[in-house]
């Protein structure tokens, strides 16, 4: 179809416009994709386009948008209550983008997987199916060739010209209007942004105050790794006009641009990752990252601080989001691994905006409904769990003289809504030096991670003290999940049995191979899962052991479920390429053995953290349909839910309280229901046929914000030996039920 061009001239007073486009450029912009839906319009002038939507709260919005030498420039962000007058918040202002990018590189982990998987020739072939998902890297410290950093990454010291920085330069000569359901996006190509080209891109979504402005852009170069910083530029300061935010323990702060003018922009710690610029009585404008695919993987949840302001002059200012350049003050060496950008694929680099006619602080509130305040949500009937904790519990006790000393991580988890949580101690190796761990140490830490364990539970709140194994026999690390206390040591010599007596531990499994650990296992009803899948240690693995018996049995529950890891921004699920797709590999690759499939376990890799850490944003959740919390003595009922895969993952925006496969034979129907706060993108029907994975995708753009659907879909389950259903937001943000087996009885 013939692109349409709509260059009418629309009577400015007429629609409340008072700023002047005597410099605006000429404005070409197609609506060749667009369709008028009721309380959501988009109308072009030879100047300027004007998008008019119904918010919530009873506001309205008009975002007009224009170019001016090349650059897209909103001309005018306004608001008002329904049938009122207009409130103009940002007049030509223009959006800020800013990037750095480095090398990526593997790490010595990822090379110690593959070494056990046979490889040792680290061909390009070889790292474009291993390298991007590398943990202990950081492509901005330079040299990064001291300590830790040496021995975690291979190719430093880094060279100062691998960093490259940048801010976009416009040169748009045109835009496009497209309609998706009932929201509405403006594009605008001619984006150079560093080593990325592509595009800049504004949606507006009916129902809710939301902005999302993002550059969508690609590399050829090859490896690169990135962050970017995002904003608006050239507001205007008024008598009363101040930046609005709370600090990390929650408390009000404001700067009202008394100061001198900024040379770069000031970093802000801020609570929930928003930042508000309030205009007098006029209203308000909140800046916020997506809350979880904004962040790669690392080993800290400390909030390096996420968002920024900047006095450009006594009349004008900026602010938006921002991305740290390392883990500062935590430590924690050579894990700042940045995004992955695969050469051609589509990097999203979005902010998101709140626009309200209100005060900040009633604009916060607004933001934080889409996290419900950074909080897991409760659902009747479910608990809440969280995994693979790294807080040192039995070593910190240990140390402490004590197993009721205070461990303040547990009540910073709890406050977020989690109600199970399952901290690992490492056994085999020292985490911190990775040196071998005297066995008397091991089960001294142990014993204080049982009993601390059973000290710091509560009615509603459920403490599992688990381990991870390091070098497992098993390959690479494995989570074991206990369900009653149970001693171990690594390294069982010829002739010593497999468990004897010591006090005061009772019996204690010695462990010198994979049988070993499998016998241990299945006598004590032990649950084994994969925490970092496809990378670290793990690198190569499960794919390395997928036929062994270990890994078919049904003790071998899961695999981790983490975004992160070499993130790429052109995913639009959560840990897609890592997670998602190895999900659905295995399933495949057991599709016709008689026993349940293996499931996805919401793990956080974190270490130690406070109240003070950005704990929500850091790691996904898994609801377990589960009555009640059991005591710390008999986690069995959670041990069991989990055997029956009765449970999903979540980032904590989408969830899915309801879900069943019904029907017999081919003809079956996927029933469920699902709730969400960011306007739902898609549900998607996932399966596999024992050697290749499909999926149909339905669209969800016509469904408001904060919103509810009961799901029934038609499913043929012809030829299929396997079904998943999940659900994704604008952000990034999802849900994923647990496979299905279809010849296996439907519970």
């Amino acid at each position: 179809m013939k692109p349409t061009k709509f260059r009418c001239v629309v009577i400015v007073a007429a629609l409340g416009w008072c700023c002047s486009d005597a410099a605006a450029d000429p404005l070409n912009c197609s609506l060749s994709q667009y369709r008028a839906v009721p309380g959501l319009t988009a109308v072009a002038d030879a100047s300027a386009l004007t998008v008019t939507w119904d918010g919530d709260r009873n506001q309205e919005l008009r975002l007009r948008l224009g170019i001016r030498e090349g650059t897209p420039t909103i001309q005018d962000l306004s608001v008002r209550r329904r049938g009122g007058a207009w409130a103009s918040l940002a007049t030509n202002v223009t959006p800020e983008f800013r990037v750095a990018s480095g090398i990526r590189r593997m790490d010595n982990q990822s090379l110690e997987g593959l070494r056990k998987n046979g490889i040792t020739n680290i061909t390009k072939e070889i790292f474009d199916k291993w390298g991007w998902d590398t943990f202990w890297d950081a492509p901005l410290h330079v040299p990064g060739d001291e300590g830790d950093l040496k021995r975690q990454t291979p190719g430093v010291p880094r060279k100062p010209e691998e960093v490259k920085r940048a801010t976009a330069v416009y040169r748009a000569d045109r835009c496009e209007v497209a309609t998706d359901g009932t929201r509405v996006s403006v594009v605008f190509p001619g984006v150079s942004l560093g080593v990325f080209a592509g595009r800049l891109q504004f949606t507006v979504y009916k129902g809710t105050n939301l902005i999302r402005q993002e550059v969508i852009a690609s590399t050829m170069e090859y490896p690169v790794a990135y962050k970017y910083d995002s904003g608006l530029k050239g507001l205007s300061i008024g008598s009363g006009t101040r930046m609005s935010w709370r600090d990390t323990a929650d408390n009000p702060q404001s700067y009202w641009f008394g100061g001198a003018a900024n040379e770069r922009e000031s970093p802000l710690k801020t609570r929930n990752r928003v930042v508000i610029a309030e205009f007098g009585g006029a209203g308000s404008i909140a800046a916020f990252p997506p809350p979880h695919n904004f962040f790669w993987a690392r080993e800290s949840a400390r909030n390096l601080g996420y968002n920024w302001y900047r006095k450009d002059s006594n009349t004008s200012f900026s602010f938006g989001i921002r991305q740290a350049e390392d883990e500062e003050e935590t430590g924690i060496q050579g894990n700042f691994a940045l995004y992955s950008a695969r050469p051609g694929t589509e990097q999203h680099m979005p902010v998101f905006y709140y626009v309200s006619g209100e005060a900040a602080d009633a604009a916060r509130d607004a933001v934080l409904a889409f996290t419900h305040g950074d909080h897991f949500p409760s659902i009747p009937g479910y608990q809440v769990m969280n995994h693979h904790y790294h807080m040192a519990l039995g070593a910190r006790l240990r140390a402490a003289g004590s197993a009721d000393a205070e461990i303040e991580d547990l009540a910073a988890i709890r406050a977020v809504g989690i109600n199970i949580v399952s901290p690992i101690e490492t056994v085999g190796l020292n985490p911190r030096s990775l040196k071998p761990r005297p066995d008397a140490e091991t089960l001294e830490i142990r014993r204080f991670q049982i009993e601390g364990a059973r000290r710091h539970s509560d009615k509603d709140f459920l403490v599992l003290p688990n381990d991870e194994f390091y070098d497992s026999f098993y390959g690479g690390h494995t989570d074991l999940l206990y369900s009653r206390h149970t001693y171990w040591r690594y390294g069982r010599q010829p002739g010593q049995p497999l468990t004897e007596a010591i006090e005061p531990y009772g019996q204690v499994y010695n462990l010198g191979s994979a049988a070993d650990q499998l016998e241990m296992v299945k006598r004590e009803n032990i649950l084994v899962s994969y925490p970092h899948p496809r990378s670290k240690n793990n690198t190569g693995f499960p794919d390395g052991f997928k036929d062994k018996d270990y890994f078919k049995d049904p003790s071998f529950l899961s695999i981790g479920y983490r975004w992160g890891m070499g993130i790429d921004r052109s995913e639009r699920r959560l840990c897609e390429y890592r997670c998602l797709t190895l999900l659905d590999d295995i399933s495949n690759w057991q599709a016709d053995l008689p026993t349940p499939p293996k499931y996805l376990l919401a793990i956080s890799e974190v270490q130690e953290q406070t109240a003070l850490d950005d704990i929500y944003a850091s790691a996904p959740v898994s609801y377990l349909h589960l009555a009640s919390v059991p005591g710390p003595d008999d986690p069995t009922p959670v041990l069991d839910t989990l055997k029956r895969g009765d449970f999903f993952v979540t980032s904590g925006e989408v969830l899915v309280p309801s879900y069943s496969v019904q029907g017999t034979g081919s003809h079956r129907t996927i029933v469920a229901d699902v709730e969400w706060t960011f306007p739902l993108d898609f549900v998607e029907v996932v399966w596999g046929d024992g050697q290749r994975t499909d999926r149909q995708i339905i669209s969800t753009t016509s469904l408001p914000a904060f919103g509810k659907k009961h799901f029934e879909i038609p499913f043929d389950a012809t030829g299929k030996k396997w079904v998943r259903f999940a659900a994704w937001d604008t952000a990034g943000n999802g849900a994923a039920v647990q496979p299905i087996k279809l010849n296996l009885p439907v519970k």
